[in-house]
């Protein structure tokens, strides 16, 4: 059982930044891969950035790109999310997964994963 602990969540201003890390108890196979969604209040559930163990890809949302940064530590077992530029928009409960297995088609689909945090507050004031 892989347990996904976050932490850097907070509050900040509008145009400031945040950077989120989630720390797997163990990692997922090199098949695996690790992501954060978010939700907002009132929103449904979204995607926003992704990355595999085995290579260098990244994905994100069109929404966040060029403004997000995804990032591995394989060593650590860990996942950075850093985001700057934040707006008000960007104010959700923002969760890390993980998934035993992740192929590039499907790893913008929650259902993908096999893991989730907790969950860790944005709050982006305007």
């Amino acid at each position: 059982q892989v347990q996904l602990v976050e932490s850097g969540g907070g509050l900040v201003q509008a145009g400031g930044s945040l950077r989120l890390s989630c720390a797997a108890s163990v990692r997922t196979s090199n098949n695996g891969g690790m992501a954060w969604f978010r939700r907002a209040p009132g929103k449904e559930r979204e995607f926003v950035a992704a990355i595999r163990w085995s290579d260098p890809d990244t994905y994100y949302a069109d929404s966040v790109k060029g403004r997000f940064t995804i990032s591995r530590d394989n060593a650590k077992n860990t996942v950075n999310l850093q985001m700057n530029s934040l707006k008000a928009e960007d104010t959700a409960i923002y969760y890390c997964l993980a998934a035993d297995y992740i192929s590039s088609y499907w790893i913008r689909s929650a259902s993908s994963y096999n893991y989730w945090g907790q969950g860790t507050q944005v709050t982006v004031s305007s």
